[in-house]
């Protein structure tokens, strides 16, 4: 059964959230809150699985409590899916940078986020890799982006790299291993060892770094 904390200061966006997933045999909402600051009480005290995320939010905001929610060792088995209205947001470029494990528009369909959180809950984490790639992109060359920081690179081999670029262009694993002519398995074990080598949570934390790192280029497409 997949656990679920619901955050969102809307009483009737939360309410629709709960009938949708408490529909799934495979899950359960075992929590609500109405803004960040309980939403880190309350998963710290149920500790779910999948915690849905609205960015703005009265007391602490969605980034800050994402933040908080992904540093805390004690809730190392809960990913963090940001819901926003809008779909390119520097505020959910935010979280992801926070540790959240990708983002959902609030007006995706029924179906979609049912799926998303079952991909989350399964350990995967970039989700919709094109929105997530747009959104990054909208930042990275936005006013006031930072030069890219290439130090996290000095520890990776060069494949390593060449790796991380494709990760960073969203790719799977199998589409990795194909480009590179790998086998699947050693394509996931180079991705493993980024996670490792790089401190990363999970894919969206390594398109970041990507991004950052100046591996990807924006508008460059894979």
């Amino acid at each position: 059964m997949i656990r679920i904390l619901l955050a969102d200061d809307q009483t009737l966006v939360r309410a629709g959230f709960r009938a949708l997933l408490d529909a799934e045999a495979d899950m359960e909402v075992v929590a609500e809150a109405g803004d960040g600051e309980q939403a880190v009480e309350l998963a710290r005290r149920v500790r779910p699985d999948v915690v849905l995320m609205d960015v703005r939010m009265p007391r602490t905001d969605g980034l800050t409590a994402t933040g908080r929610l992904t540093a805390d060792p004690a809730l190392s088995g809960t990913r963090v899916i940001v819901l926003t209205t809008f779909e390119l947001d520097d505020y959910v470029f935010g979280a992801l940078r926070a540790g959240a494990a990708g983002f959902l528009l609030k007006d995706m369909e029924p179906g979609d986020v049912v799926d998303a959180v079952r991909i989350v809950a399964g350990g995967d984490a970039l989700l919709a890799p094109r929105l997530t790639r747009r959104l990054i992109e909208a930042f990275v060359t936005g006013a006031g982006a930072p030069d890219p920081d290439t130090a996290p690179l000095d520890e990776l081999t060069p494949r390593e790299r060449e790796v991380l670029a494709l990760v960073g262009q969203g790719l799977s694993n199998a589409e990795i291993a194909e480009r590179l002519v790998l086998s699947p398995l050693t394509a996931k074990t180079h991705v493993a060892r980024l996670f490792m080598k790089l401190d990363a949570r999970d894919r969206a934390q390594l398109v970041v770094i990507a991004y950052e790192t100046g591996l990807v280029v924006p508008g460059r497409r894979p």
